[in-house]
């Protein structure tokens, strides 16, 4: 599904007069604004509920653009640009002058990336205008849901969720990834992954001719890093396999529903179970969609049978863990 020129001009003119436009991306559905707008990015936080020290991803067209919002550029960021975008990786930089408080959270870092969804694109290269027109040049856009809340990864999941809060949703079908990009911190002496993704630690450290350090204390803060995050409204509790027949055993007449790779068991009464794919990819393209199903039945609680512990799996690991926490 691909927006008209038409609409894509207009969703263009929404982001220029300051409004939001909820777009498409592999990953999921962004909420953009004119990210060097501080009034209107200020609308991405009320939508949300999103706190306001909580910094956001810029988006842009092209890697040419990157100068205008980050400084001292290392050639590691270029070789990751050149490896991996349009794609599901965000950098996290040292900001560029000019670039708002409310963008990068208060501190010295921005995170940019390219998309690769053909709307996404789309709609970034309208917003810019022609070579050199750098007054328009990024658009913020974290998740289009409620804070802390499941991401939506196709344009349903954004209507209901944020209603008339958007002033238009651009509909380009479900998100092919499923799951929120890499994040990898270049803005230190060393690379740094802050949010595991499709992008592994594996293929960066082939890029990067080293190994990639997990966080620490000076991270700098990024999306996704909650202890809580990713969450549906029903309590979710990640659960070893084979542990699982006995949470179920243990029920106590409440309904429940499950997600698992395994197909449900013969016998089982009031349990909603949903068997998800096996491999890595088509999980995580599943994953909230899935989870949003599961929620919208109103269950006790919804039982997840824990993935394999895999690099392929860290990124999915991540969700589901951080949407067990309370």
């Amino acid at each position: 599904m691909t927006p008209a020129g038409e609409e894509i001009a207009r969703a263009a003119a929404i982001l220029r007069a300051g409004g939001l436009v909820a777009f498409p991306t592999e990953t999921v559905y962004g909420l953009g604004a004119d990210a060097g707008n501080p009034a209107a990015v200020a609308k991405i936080f009320a939508a949300k509920g999103r706190p306001q020290d909580h910094p956001l991803i810029v988006h842009l067209a092209d890697v040419a653009l990157l100068p205008l919002w980050a400084r001292d550029v290392p050639p590691a960021a270029l070789d990751l640009a050149a490896a991996f975008w349009p794609g599901p990786l965000t950098l996290i930089l040292k900001r560029a002058a000019g670039v708002p408080d409310c963008v990068t959270g208060g501190q010295d870092t921005v995170g940019l990336r390219v998309p690769a969804h053909p709307v996404a694109l789309a709609l970034l290269r309208a917003f810019a205008g022609e070579e050199g027109a750098r007054r328009y040049s990024g658009v913020a856009a974290p998740s289009a849901n409620r804070f802390g809340r499941l991401s939506p990864t196709s344009a349903a999941h954004v209507h209901a969720e944020l209603g008339a809060a958007v002033d238009l949703v651009l509909d380009g079908g479900v998100c092919a990834v499923g799951i929120e990009s890499t994040i990898l911190d270049l803005s230190r002496e060393r690379a740094v992954l802050l949010r595991p993704g499709q992008i592994t630690p594996e293929q960066l450290a082939a890029v990067l001719h080293g190994e990639v350090a997990l966080p620490d204390a000076g991270a700098p803060r990024v999306p996704g890093a909650l202890e809580s995050h990713y969450a549906p409204r029903t309590p979710l509790y990640l659960v070893a396999a084979a542990e699982l027949p006995a949470r179920l055993a243990a029920q106590g007449g409440a309904r429940l529903a499950v997600l698992a790779c395994s197909a449900a068991p013969p016998g089982l009464r009031e349990v909603a179970w949903h068997t998800a794919p096996r491999a890595a990819a088509a999980y995580a393209h599943e994953l909230y969609a899935s989870l949003r199903r599961l929620d919208d039945l109103d269950c006790a609680a919804i039982l997840v049978e824990a993935p394999p512990a895999m690099p392929e799996w860290q990124g999915v690991n991540d969700r589901l863990k951080r949407a067990a926490s309370k």
